[in-house]
């Protein structure tokens, strides 16, 4: 323990050798900045020192999903109607309501809907038998404190309430942890070397910064490149006239996307929903018959 605790104080040593002693957190920012620059400490290392200064300033109502772009299913909803919104959306996790949305009575894990691949559950479905307890939170709630509480009561998502008790949102401790690290790499992120990957029939990932013209080659399509406008993502911040959240969605040219990955800088990654008319470039070169 002893040469643990002489190893770290050796590396502070050094980290702060020639540094002036912060006085406050800028200050603090300024040193650990520097140190990188001199090689002490590495990038990534620096940028998840930064996120872990962040998270002490933001609330919840800062990153939540906001309510209009919340995933749902109805406590009345037949299975039939559950189990494809919950596919469709790729979350883990969905919220389940009652009458409104005002009132979340519990919150739908994916994995358990595999219950019914027998014939016998499907047939006496009740999704009070499925459902987990929902948590709730303060939008004004700050995320340091929030992760504490992911962490000690075990929970991965939280329904954001305003001060009227109204449903304001959700955030999931994935998102309190990207403010920290950075984006997490899931399924709906594609390859370096690859702007659009096709999921489904229909349904493609598109990568932010792939160029409109790429695009239209890919699809045969003629999405039109406007002034200072060269990507995927620019176009769809153009549509909406600002920078989208996760889950907010936009129709051009027939196509309908779908944020999947966003910050406060850049959309990172979109769920492509192609007309039914356009076909791929494998498809084209069979004849459509691939």
């Amino acid at each position: 323990m002893s040469k643990d605790l002489n190893a770290t104080g050796r590396w502070l040593k050094r980290l702060t050798q020639g540094l002036a002693e912060p006085q406050d957190r800028e200050q603090l920012l300024a040193v650990l900045r520097e140190a990188s620059g001199r090689g002490l400490v590495d990038a990534d290392a620096l940028s998840m020192l930064e996120g872990v200064l962040e998270v002490g300033d933001l609330k919840v109502r800062d990153i939540m999903v906001p309510r209009a772009q919340m995933v749902f299913v109805r406590r009345s909803d037949p299975v039939a109607r559950i189990v494809p919104v919950v596919v469709e959306s790729g979350h883990s996790r969905v919220p389940v309501m009652d009458e409104d949305r005002d009132d979340i009575v519990g919150i739908l894990l994916a994995k358990d809907l595999l219950r019914l691949s027998t014939t016998s559950s499907h047939e006496r479905f009740d999704i009070r038998e499925y459902m987990r307890p929902a948590v709730f939170v303060p939008e004004s709630k700050r995320l340091d404190v929030l992760l504490k509480e992911f962490r000690r009561n075990r929970n991965h998502m939280a329904i954001v309430v305003d001060e009227y008790g109204g449903v304001a949102g959700l955030c999931t401790i994935e998102d309190v942890i990207e403010q920290i690290v950075g984006d997490i790499d899931d399924e709906f992120d594609v390859e370096d070397d690859q702007n659009i990957r096709r999921e489904a029939e229909r349904q493609f990932t598109v990568r932010g910064i792939t160029r409109i013209d790429e695009f239209n080659e890919y699809f045969g399509a003629q999405l039109s490149e406007e002034e200072g406008v060269d990507t995927i993502a620019g176009l769809v911040m153009k549509q909406l006239g600002r920078l989208p959240r996760r889950g907010e969605s936009a129709s051009i040219g027939g196509f309908d996307f779908r944020v999947l990955r966003a910050d406060k800088r850049r959309v990172d990654a979109l769920r492509v929903l192609a007309p039914r008319d356009v076909l791929p470039p494998e498809e084209r070169a069979s004849g459509g018959d691939a």
